[in-house]
């Protein structure tokens, strides 16, 4: 077949993406091709073209795709017939998970949390943490932030900032409120009195509140990085005022910014904690909601789901623990020195390019374009050199990285190498 013909073929092949699938889709957009296979920080097309992936299923493949330990421990779970669907019945999967994660990191930790399967999803995890909240309470208002992102369905998106998702719901997004993040307001200090004063003022209008949900980098928000005394000043202010604290590590917790979770560089302890996406290990879907144990006041049933017991994911999830998060454990190290590898990096790119500048934390990392249509053309470029990187932030101005927390030195320098030509070809 002659290279006109296989580009014919593939055209016919894929009209059933225009023709069926919604309009809704999005990352088929930006990466207009049909991947097939993909290994460790590499993806493949049907036509053998080879991407350097620095997206990571959006945070949810941190051990890398087909991960061979996590794997052939799926396999076998298959292949001896293992449950696949159990919902929250008891089964040797679940239990061997809660003590793999028991083992591997509550404990180390002391952390004294309960464990709940709320759905498959990290937007069930949320909306699983803001009713516990109001029922804890009994208040009805959640405090989140700028720039939060924290899901799709309705109660999660009524603490998410982006507007064009919010505008979605197709109705008023209430009980929430919005104050600014970690220096929304450009370097000046928050010491969080204005907080505590319309709190005590009865005319400030804010409800007192259930709760407040925060990341403590804020992915889709454009990789915008809470200070620790920051995240530390927030945790003392809800505990003097018997505010629940939710932070949301779906996408920034199992060890996306160097520690298991991300607020143990502030050394707080959260009241609740959202996981998903990598915590399930090999990308299949899994969620928990942690939480202080007295906050554990669930009648039998009261919150549900029908796929919270996906016992395959239970499998790969205790996999990924065992392999990845044992006592002699290397990866926070290995973590922070990639991350190093990259911010070395972009200082550089930064200091040549006009209009460049950037900031993260361990692997997820973000190059900060002061023109908005700059971020997009560099992810074009680099798509066509082989390396998949998405933008964030209200106005897609960042590249944000999210390379598997397993990405080599060689498949770091060789994607760093595509996005620094790419950026200076679109800068200068």
């Amino acid at each position: 077949m002659t290279t006109a013909e296989k580009a014919a073929k593939t055209t016919a092949d894929n009209s059933i993406f225009e023709n069926l699938e919604s309009e809704v889709r999005s990352y088929s957009r930006g990466w207009p091709t049909t991947f097939t296979t993909a290994s460790g920080s590499w993806i493949r097309d049907e036509n053998g073209k080879e991407f350097l992936d620095f997206f990571a299923g959006a945070g949810a493949l941190n051990y890398g795709h087909n991960n061979p330990v996590l794997k052939q421990a799926l396999v076998d779970y298959i292949t001896g017939d293992g449950i696949t669907h159990g919902l929250d019945m008891n089964t040797v999967a679940k239990r061997e998970l809660l003590e793999s994660l028991q083992t591997n990191v509550l404990a180390p930790r002391g952390l004294d949390y309960k464990v709940q399967f709320p759905g498959p999803t990290g937007t069930n995890s949320v909306e699983a943490a803001l009713k516990l909240a109001r029922k804890v309470t009994g208040r009805e208002s959640i405090i989140s932030f700028t720039n939060a992102f924290h899901g799709m369905t309705l109660g999660a998106l009524s603490v998410t900032g982006n507007s064009m998702k919010r505008a979605g719901a197709g109705i008023p997004l209430v009980h929430a409120t919005p104050m600014p993040f970690d220096n929304y307001f450009g370097g000046v200090t928050e010491d969080f009195q204005w907080f505590e004063r319309v709190l005590d003022d009865s005319g400030s209008g804010l409800n007192r509140p259930a709760a407040v949900i925060v990341e403590t980098v804020q992915g889709e928000g454009g990789v915008n990085v809470a200070r620790a005394e920051w995240l530390r000043a927030l945790a003392e202010l809800c505990a003097r005022r018997d505010i629940l604290l939710i932070v949301d590590d779906v996408q920034m917790g199992c060890g996306r910014t160097g520690n298991f979770f991300s607020f143990e560089e502030a050394g707080i302890v959260p009241d609740i904690v959202t996981l998903s996406k990598s915590i399930g290990g090999y990308g299949m879907p899994l969620a928990l909601t942690l939480f202080k144990r007295e906050l554990d006041v669930w009648t039998p049933g009261e919150h549900n789901g029908t796929f919270r017991g996906n016992n395959p994911a239970f499998v790969t999830a205790k996999a990924a623990l065992d392999t990845y998060w044992g006592p002699d454990t290397t990866l926070p190290a290995e973590t922070a020195a990639k991350g190093a590898k990259i911010e070395a990096a972009f200082d550089e790119l930064a200091a040549k390019t006009t209009g460049v500048s950037h900031r993260g934390r361990g692997l997820v990392q973000g190059l900060v374009f002061e023109d908005p249509d700059h971020a997009s053309k560099v992810c074009s470029i680099a798509f066509d050199e082989g390396l998949l990187a998405e933008t964030s932030g209200p106005s897609d101005e960042v590249v944000k990285l999210l390379p598997p927390l397993t990405v080599t030195e060689d498949e770091l320098d060789r994607g760093l190498g595509i996005l620094a030509e790419a950026t200076v070809k679109v800068c200068s």
